[in-house]
């Protein structure tokens, strides 16, 4: 791969500034999450489908995800970030006011192509600039303003929902992603550009097998992929199925965005403190006490209604907020600089490939005993697996 030269940024430009991209992509994200899986309900009236729907989705950013090494090699990352900033802008504010289910399914597959490629783009373009101040510094400040942006963020989703219906809070993650464009645009970062080379589909499909190959060779990767898989896992359940269980258990969309909005104050306290209790402790710690109590709190939710099943949902994210910052360190700590963009995309999979294996075992959970609650099962013992993989001593 070429390597990617910084030929100019403003001199006040450090890992700390794309760390505070978080600001953006967490707040349009989460008023994004906050009505999305309400909108898939409202298209397919099944949440078991709607599991099914999201587990194609996540297969098809899976593939986008290897397949960006490739992109990277003909491209540089600015001008791919430049790009899929203005896409999601753009295809977002065609979403809130798409009328035609075919219509919003074709965007939101585009918009998958742009999500993940911000998604690596960010963390990249971190490490790029981490010298001196390190990788969990600044991952744990970009989720700190992850988690600032979300904060708000369900409860203007709900308002904007309740005013003018659940696909209108689309325009205001349209809008501030434009807003994030142009603060990235502010740091007036040119890149080399790359020579384009011609596109061999069957190199193409060779180059991402080894890429692949050499990825899991590479020791501790397979236990940084498992890891992460088993935090993506628990979180596309999250995002998937609470607002559904909320409102099937008959609470108004108020008590919906009050259950998202406290969720977010574990992952603001903790956000920057993550970062010195893994240099004190180390990240095994975390990751194990986070997997092992999302586990149990997902055993009585299986079983709990009413108000204690709400104060569950937001209790168990403070076993979410004792992962975030760390989850994806045993990637970032295992490779050199030089290995990160080639290996990313395999790594990144982890993330997409959750969302397709989770929720198609949710529909089968779901269709064997007949409730939506019997997701929660899955989580439980996803949490449970992840673990013991982790402190595993092959």
């Amino acid at each position: 791969m070429a390597k990617d030269t910084y030929l100019s940024v403003r001199s006040s430009v450090s890992g700390f500034s794309f760390a505070n991209l978080g600001l953006f992509t967490g707040f349009a994200d989460g008023i994004y999450n906050a009505v999305y899986s309400l909108v898939l309900l409202e298209i397919f009236r099944s949440s078991a489908v709607v599991g099914l729907y999201v587990g194609l989705y996540a297969a098809f950013c899976m593939i986008v995800g290897l397949f960006a090494n490739e992109l990277f090699r003909q491209f540089s990352k600015v001008r791919v970030f430049y790009f899929v900033m203005l896409m999601l802008a753009v295809c977002y504010a065609m979403m809130s006011f798409s009328i035609r289910p075919s219509t919003f399914i074709i965007l939101d597959y585009t918009t998958g192509i742009a999500t993940t490629l911000v998604t690596m783009l960010i963390p990249l373009f971190m490490s790029d600039f981490s010298r001196g101040i390190g990788m969990a510094r600044l991952n744990s400040r970009y989720h700190l303003w992850l988690n600032i942006g979300a904060l708000f963020a369900p409860m203007i989703a709900v308002a904007i929902s309740d005013a003018a219906g659940n696909r209108a809070a689309f325009f205001a993650s349209a809008v501030i992603y434009l807003a994030g464009w142009g603060f990235f645009k502010y740091f007036r970062i040119v890149q080399q550009d790359k020579q384009i080379k011609p596109v061999s589909p069957r190199r193409t499909a060779r180059a991402l097998w080894r890429n692949t190959i050499a990825f899991f060779r590479k020791p501790g990767m397979l236990r940084a992929y498992i890891v992460n898989f088993g935090y993506y896992a628990l979180r596309a359940m999250r995002y998937l199925y609470v607002p559904i269980v909320v409102i099937e258990n008959g609470f108004s969309n108020d008590a919906l965005g009050w259950v998202l909005t406290l969720g977010i104050i574990p992952y603001l306290i903790l956000s920057e403190a993550m970062a010195h209790l893994v240099r004190a402790f180390g990240k095994k710690i975390w990751l194990f006490a986070g997997l092992l109590s999302f586990a149990g709190l997902s055993v009585l939710a299986t079983f709990v209604t009413g108000y204690p099943l709400l104060v569950i949902f937001v209790a168990w994210q403070i076993s979410g907020a004792l992962m975030e910052s760390v989850h994806d360190l045993l990637f970032f700590d295992n490779t050199k600089k030089s290995e990160q963009t080639r290996f990313y995309g395999v790594f990144r999979t982890s993330v997409n490939l959750p969302n397709v294996v989770a929720p198609v075992l949710a529909a089968g959970c779901i269709t064997l005993f007949g409730g939506t609650s019997a997701v929660w099962v899955v989580t439980a013992v996803i949490g449970v697996l992840t673990s013991i993989i982790l402190v595993a001593k092959k």
